[in-house]
């Protein structure tokens, strides 16, 4: 417990003390005085809550309920209830914080990846400072034991690294000198000797805890009806209570005290704490849950919208795919493979992409700069350049038709990278990917979650679309795509959802910010150091498994089946035991169970969405 917590707490203990006391006196004065003494202890912070809001214009809110209930009750006659409604209700509030405080617990874990202090190589020496202080370039040391403040690039020493407080694995990760490493991970064994790349502004762990902490800005439907739900139900109950104190002794000679006494429990029956608490904690522990899991939901909205998901729509590269593309197959036209493969190496040495990647590695050898010019990505087809001064094409057979020269498939299965140089055909290179270890799993557990359809997406050939949608047991796929074919295609997949079905779109984040963005859903793939997949999804999975987003929509539809039994038990419990206080057949205990029972027991409830499998 906090401080706070443990005042509340001996605030309790002690007037329910003078409340026993109280009650085991006879009649008298000093059996009122402690009737009032636990009163004013236990209930002055509730009447000056009331005070305040009424004097700021917010009249009907639970402090107001709470303060008019049991002040009716000391002027009727009735202490010992008036003194137990509002002891009750404070209880209700400390297990209401004491449960709040343990769902945000695991959003308080993430944020211990914000990192204290960087140390930096200054004058020979060691010198902490604050991690805002370091710049682009600066050299900092990180010891074993260390969070890693800021994002870089490895120079000297091997470690191994604690990524689990960003991706929920326990299993760490190897880094060597030319390693990229990002914040908010723990340097577990070696000393690192690191070159800072981002400013903390933009690192990782800034990022990922400006996501986390305005999580709680974007509401589900559910939370939403709850807020307008409380801004009417309270006024109207307020007014109910007054035309049963009031309308019965008028008009149907009934008592004054006795339809007043009912009122009172009308007013106790109707706080909307159990609603108002409980909602808003349930959507809180599913998104702390999850970020256990990592997985970090920008908000209950979208929390919701996952449970809704009947279309989920996959790039393939480095989504189902580990993205690690080899050179397998060279099959030269009227060159030797050395020299086709050369051409190729060249033409793609600037670019970035996984397949340029995997074509260096092939060639072996250093790219002089000097024989390259005039080089140009071409979006979707490949690139080209000039070598030694002749024109080289390479990429797929969009580019060769587009540069009218012949070409022809080829029986091997993977990327097929066309050649061409001085113009003429030169041959082409297939460079293979590996699916996923989890990828056919993550397929399985989506249809078990009910998701209607899986569709991939991809700028490979068809041959190689065809064939990976077969071994993942993918419904449809869509092959030779640029990135604008692929929002067309996402907006006619948008069509065949339902009234209230979402599309899910998962990519990489990098290069699928378009798509992620017109799709109901973006999720992010392998996001861990991807500051485009951070900004461009509405969920981020922190790790490279397909798997988790069938464990992200488990604990979605988990969430919501607890959302929806709190809203029913609480309405369904007070409606009950307000219709049987206004015939007079429920009391004031009942009507404290009806406020602070429902409201812990629909706490407990709430606190379930933080309990998750991993």
């Amino acid at each position: 417990m906090t401080r706070k917590q443990k005042k509340v707490l001996l605030r309790i203990l002690i007037s329910a003390a003078l409340l026993a006391g109280a009650l085991a006196f006879p009649s008298g004065f000093l059996k009122n005085l402690l009737f009032f003494a636990s009163y004013a202890l236990i209930g002055w912070d509730v009447l000056w809550r009331a005070i305040r809001n009424i004097s700021h214009g917010q009249v009907f809110d639970e402090n107001f309920l709470m303060a008019l209930a049991t002040i009716g009750a000391f002027f009727t006659g009735e202490y010992p209830e008036g003194v137990a409604v509002m002891l009750f209700y404070q209880v209700g509030e400390l297990f209401q914080s004491y449960a709040v405080g343990r769902s945000r617990q695991s959003i308080s874990n993430l944020m211990d990846i914000r990192p204290d202090y960087a140390n930096i190589e200054r004058d020979g020496g060691l010198e902490q400072v604050d991690p805002e202080e370091i710049a682009i370039g600066d050299i900092i040391v990180i010891k074993p034991g260390e969070k890693i403040p800021l994002d870089g690039t490895v120079l000297e020493g091997s470690s191994a690294v604690n990524t689990s407080a960003l991706t929920g694995e326990s299993l760490p990760r190897s880094v060597k000198p030319g390693d990229d490493i990002i914040s908010g991970c723990i340097n577990e064994t070696g000393v690192l000797r690191v070159r800072v790349t981002k400013p903390f502004e933009e690192s990782t762990v800034a990022k990922i805890l400006d996501l986390v902490e305005n999580a709680g800005s974007k509401k589900a439907k559910a939370e939403n009806f709850i807020t307008r739900f409380a801004r009417y139900y309270t006024p109207a109950v307020v007014l109910c209570a007054a035309l049963l104190a009031v309308v019965p002794p008028l008009f149907l000679h009934g008592l004054w005290a006795v339809w007043i006494h009912r009122a009172l429990i009308f007013l106790v029956v109707s706080c909307p704490c159990a609603l108002v608490i409980s909602v808003p904690l349930s959507f809180f522990g599913g998104i702390g849950g999850a970020s256990k899991c990592g997985i970090l939901i920008k908000g209950g909205n979208y929390l919701e919208a996952l449970a809704r998901t009947e279309i989920v729509v996959f790039d393939k590269t480095g989504t189902l795919t580990q993205g690690v593309f080899h050179v397998t197959a060279i099959h030269p036209e009227n060159l030797p493979e050395e020299k086709l493969l050369e051409f190729a190496a060249f033409a793609e040495n600037y670019s970035s992409h996984p397949i340029s990647r995997s074509l260096k590695e092939a060639y072996q050898k250093e790219v002089d700069p000097a024989r390259i010019d005039q080089v140009q990505e071409l979006s979707g087809r490949g690139v080209q350049a000039k070598i030694d001064g002749i024109p080289v094409y390479a990429g797929n057979g969009k580019l060769m038709d587009e540069i009218g020269v012949k070409w022809h498939s080829c029986h091997h299965t993977g990327t097929i990278v066309h050649v061409a140089v001085g113009g003429a055909y030169a041959g082409h290179i297939v460079i293979s990917d590996e699916l996923k270890p989890d990828a056919v799993q993550a397929i399985a557990a989506l249809k078990q979650q009910g998701v209607q359809k899986t569709v991939m997406l991809t700028g490979d050939a068809k041959e190689v679309g065809e064939a990976v949608a077969k071994q993942l047991g993918i419904d449809d796929f869509h092959a030779e795509l640029l990135p604008g074919d692929k929002v067309e295609q996402v907006e006619k997949l948008l069509q065949k959802t339902s009234g209230q079905g979402k599309l899910a779109f998962v990519g990489d984040g990098i290069n699928d910010a378009p798509v992620l963005s017109r799709s109901d859903l973006g999720i992010a793939m392998g996001a861990l150091g991807s500051d485009a997949a951070i900004e461009a999804a509405d969920i981020v999975l922190m790790d490279d498994k397909p798997s988790k987003i069938a464990l992200a929509m488990e604990i979605s539809k988990k969430t919501l089946r607890i959302v929806h039994q709190n809203i029913v038990f609480a309405l369904g419990v007070k409606g009950l035991v307000l219709i049987l206080g206004a015939i007079g057949s429920a009391n004031m205990w009942e009507a404290v169970f009806a406020d602070v029972g429902v409201s812990v027991i629909a706490i407990l409830n709430a606190s379930r969405a933080l309990m998750i499998k991993k």
